[in-house]
């Protein structure tokens, strides 16, 4: 049973809204697949919106074009080499979910495959068409159907991020295989005028 509490579609932007890398999973026709992706951000808020890079030659991307969704998921840092796992091993060619021994559970409204163990959050989202950008772009756009986040770095729409739930301070990719994650927040405070 899942311990991520729903996030309200209002704050599911938020998710995404610092940079983080995510994985991006998508099932059709009997194959799912999930990869890493490292260029993901929030569009609209209302409803909400997300652009992220699938490159079209991937797996991936013919699972969520076939289907017309994918999820989105935000790794935490005990999941960093799961990261760098899937985002360097081709889906074609093996389940990634049955070789890395990744368990997933089913999005409540589009039943997509969703990783919860050592993520802070996930997203479900319904692509949007937008053909002139289908054989031209990367770029693809969607709506967010449902999110939800692990209450223990992520409630009241807002991120707590502090030295009790180091293992899913969200993952920032720097290249060939290094990142970093996020550090304990900070509160600004109000410069006088």
């Amino acid at each position: 049973m899942s311990h991520f509490l729903p996030v309200r579609l209002e704050h599911a932007s938020r998710l995404i809204n610092h940079g983080p890398t995510v994985l991006v999973t998508s099932a059709h026709g009997g194959r799912r697949n999930v990869m890493a992706a490292a260029w993901s951000m929030p569009v609209e808020f209302t409803p909400p919106r997300i652009a992220i890079v699938i490159d079209k030659r991937t797996f991936t991307r013919e699972l969520a074009a076939a289907s017309g969704t994918f999820g989105v998921i935000v790794p935490g840092a005990a999941a960093m080499d799961m990261t760098y796992a899937v985002g360097t091993t081709d889906g074609r060619e093996l389940d990634k979910f049955n070789a890395f021994g990744i368990e997933t559970v089913e999005g409540p409204v589009l039943g997509l495959p969703l990783i919860e163990k050592h993520c802070a959050a996930w997203l479900e989202c319904k692509l949007i068409d937008e053909k002139h950008t289908e054989d031209a772009y990367d770029t693809c756009f969607a709506e967010v159907v449902a999110a939800a986040a692990d209450p223990s770095v992520f409630s009241e729409g807002h991120w707590h991020l502090d030295a009790s739930n180091e293992p899913l301070h969200t993952l920032h990719h720097l290249g060939a295989g290094n990142f970093v994650s996020a550090s304990a927040m900070k509160k600004a405070r109000a410069l006088p005028r």
